[in-house]
């Protein structure tokens, strides 16, 4: 039987993000209710719980990648959910609103991934240097 790569994470890990999921879908669930008080209360958490996953994986870099560019993702999904519940999304005038400004995270957060998918993981060196940390992490929560 051939040999397969079997991609790992640490358990930890894991958990936190399944827990994040469940922060963000509460948040945006009360974006769509147009629950402003519960909407931004929530913001916190799940920021924080972002932050919080990208430091943990910092020593793994293409889960840290990947977090970073869902921090972004979170901060531009809060600051479009901010405009819409004040009336902010779109400027008087023509100019400039926060969904608008949205635009600048999102951005940030593909140029990352697009550095990770077009100059890192091409490299079979860099994957395979990925697997060795991983596994070296997964041996040291044993």
């Amino acid at each position: 039987m051939a040999e397969k790569n079997v991609y790992s994470i640490p358990a930890q890990f894991r958990r936190i993000e399944n827990l994040h999921i469940l922060l963000w879908l509460v948040k945006d669930s009360f974006w769509a209710l147009n629950l402003r008080i519960p909407g931004m209360i929530m913001i916190v958490p799940t920021l924080a719980v972002a932050i919080y996953i990208t430091w943990q994986t910092r020593q793994i870099t293409s889960e840290l990648i990947h977090n970073l560019a869902v921090v972004f993702w979170i901060t531009a999904n809060c600051m479009w959910m901010t405009g819409e519940f004040f009336g902010w999304d779109e400027s008087i005038n023509g100019g400039i609103g926060l969904r608008h400004l949205a635009l600048i995270p999102f951005i940030i957060g593909l140029f990352i991934l697009g550095y990770y998918y077009i100059f890192l993981a091409p490299r079979k060196s860099f994957r395979e240097k990925m697997n060795e940390k991983t596994d070296e992490i997964i041996e040291r929560q044993k």
